[in-house]
């Protein structure tokens, strides 16, 4: 680190949080942007770099869909097959540094100071939370996924409950209905929040604590020193940029195929590009909306209305549902997962590289991309939580949550493939044809009241899209404003319309929504290695902090 301090004419600190704080006030010069054309608050090159580069892909992918469809596609074939051990690997060591922390001494920091307190209470911090977090994809995976594990992807070679001709295997049965859900929880478990951890972690840490910026490029100032505010952290929140987009692109196409079935299951509406794109845009109009609200007023309202919808219909499923069954799952389905872990874990020697290339790879690339937004949002809601306490709750309880939601949505359409396959909706829709979509609206048509249940969950899938888009654009807007919070409303309306652009250029190039995977895959792979750094700068800012 080069001491600049003296030139400055300021006194030289005593200790390294101190010597932070002083560079950043000499480096703050450098990133403090200007308002510039239309409102726009210039930060150095990045919303400059990012901005141009997503209208240019935009056009791109709009004037030569076909080619782009190909290049996406022989992107998401190049990454999965060629570095599905380096995401498996990586996310392991995101596993393991957080349980670390929770285990040692610096588990007793308080994020923003000794005498801060939480601006949340622990209903609304987890309401935020799993809305921007996990909520579209629940939705989307929360009866495909199980199902689908259970009946198709065989992982670690458990074999499916079926034969070539549709008939059931009595002695296969038990064994692959808990790996269903083992496998299915372990893609939406400790892994994926440790992810969130991290980054949520990183940016609370040196942002409360150290007194640098809300972006990326603050957490690695103990590894870069003042060469974040230079072209090192230029390049991290441009990285940071592409990859929350991309991320938040896909969950908003997941989204839009999901309601756009939902629409045509209760009410005729047609399936494909015409309407997915009229729903994109309406929902990113609605998503404006919140957006001017700002966080408390658009996004938190929006995120405890979701988790009041959510928890209704769980409960409905649970209730409406064989419950006993249900119940039972979730135990057997908790301790599958906690006897699989290790081996669904490992990167080397796998046999079953359908389910880790095509799916695990995938899912880890996802979840790192989303973590520049889910973790500056949690970040930015957790203030006055201990280091202790937030990796615990960051990891442990919205697994558990998302453990649960699995159990019932899962454990309700596998018992209806297992009982009736012949006329069971979900296996004409998973395992039959496979129309992920309709899955969900599927298994809510084998239990009472489907057509009211189906339009609660279009609603749902709806204002779930809405708080993603919302939220999104707010932590992009942060990033690309250097930090700033309360950047200009022109910048957040910005990047709002341009992830629906995205969204609906990568639905409508030739790909598909392969597309949309093909992008986070690409952008996931390099800031895989942004958060490896990540870790070692949080354990060196960790360690100069009084306990």
């Amino acid at each position: 680190m080069t001491d600049t301090s003296s030139d400055q004419g300021i006194p030289e600190p005593e200790g390294a949080a101190a010597i932070i704080e002083t560079d950043y006030n000499i480096g703050q010069d450098n990133i403090d942007g200007q308002v510039g054309p239309f409102g726009f608050d210039i930060h150095n090159p990045v919303f400059l770099i990012s901005g141009l580069a997503i209208v240019a892909f935009v056009f791109y992918t709009l004037a030569l869909p076909d080619q782009a469809g190909a290049a996406f596609s022989w992107l998401f074939s190049a990454v999965t097959k060629g570095f599905d051990w380096f995401f498996l690997g990586a996310a392991n060591i995101f596993v393991i540094f957080c349980l670390l922390l929770i285990v040692t001494p610096v588990g007793k920091v308080r994020l923003g100071g000794a005498e801060a307190t939480p601006d949340y209470s622990y209903i609304g911090w987890f309401a935020m939370l799993f809305a921007a977090g996990m909520g579209i994809g629940l939705m989307f995976f929360g009866v495909l996924e199980p199902v689908y594990h259970m009946a198709i992807s065989a992982p670690l070679g458990v074999p499916s409950p079926f034969d070539a001709d549709g008939n059931l295997i009595p002695e296969n049965v038990e064994a692959a209905k808990q790996m269903g859900l083992a496998a299915t929880i372990f893609h939406w478990g400790l892994h994926p929040w440790a992810i969130y951890a991290v980054v949520a972690l990183a940016l609370a840490l040196f942002s409360f604590n150290k007194g640098l910026p809300l972006t990326i490029r603050s957490a690695f100032y103990p590894v870069l020193g003042e060469r974040v505010w230079g072209w090192w952290g230029h390049v991290i929140d441009v990285l940071a940029v592409f990859a929350t987009l991309f991320g938040l692109a896909t969950s908003l196409g997941f989204g839009a195929q999901q309601a756009n079935a939902g629409l045509n299951h209760v009410f005729g509406v047609p399936i494909g590009p015409t309407a997915q794109v009229m729903l994109i845009t309406g929902i990113t109009a609605i998503a404006l909306i919140s957006v001017l609200r700002g966080l408390d007023g658009g996004v938190k309202v929006l995120s405890e209305i979701n988790i009041a919808i959510a928890a209704l219909l769980l409960l409905f499923v649970l209730l409406a549902g064989p419950t006993m069954l249900i119940l039972t799952d979730f135990g057997q389905g908790l301790a599958a997962y906690v006897r699989e872990i290790v081996p669904l874990s490992n990167p080397v020697g796998r046999e079953d590289t359908g389910f880790v290339q095509g799916w695990t790879s995938f899912y880890w690339a996802w979840w790192i991309s989303w973590s520049p937004f889910v973790g500056m949002f949690i970040a930015r809601v957790s203030r006055g939580r201990t280091v202790r306490e937030f990796i615990t709750c960051v990891l442990i309880v919205p697994s558990l949550v998302c453990v649960l939601w699995m159990a019932v949505f899962g454990g309700v359409a596998i018992d209806q493939v297992l009982s009736d396959p012949a006329t069971s909706q979900v296996k004409a829709q998973v395992i039959d044809s496979y129309n992920p979509p309709l899955s969900l609206f599927a298994m809510l048509e084998g239990l009472p009241l489907a057509n009211i249940t189906s339009v609660i969950a279009i609603v749902l899938v709806i204002v779930f899209f809405v708080t993603s888009s919302d939220s999104g654009s707010l932590v992009i807007d942060t990033i690309t404003a250097g930090g700033k919070v309360d950047a200009p409303v022109p910048q957040r309306v910005f990047w709002c319309v341009f992830e629906g652009a995205v969204a609906i250029v990568l639905l409508l190039s030739a790909g598909g929504l392969q597309s949309l995977q093909s992008m986070v895959i690409s952008t996931g792979l390099p800031f895989t290695v942004v958060l490896l750094v990540m870790c070692w700068a949080i354990w060196r800012g960790l360690r100069e902090e009084p306990r």
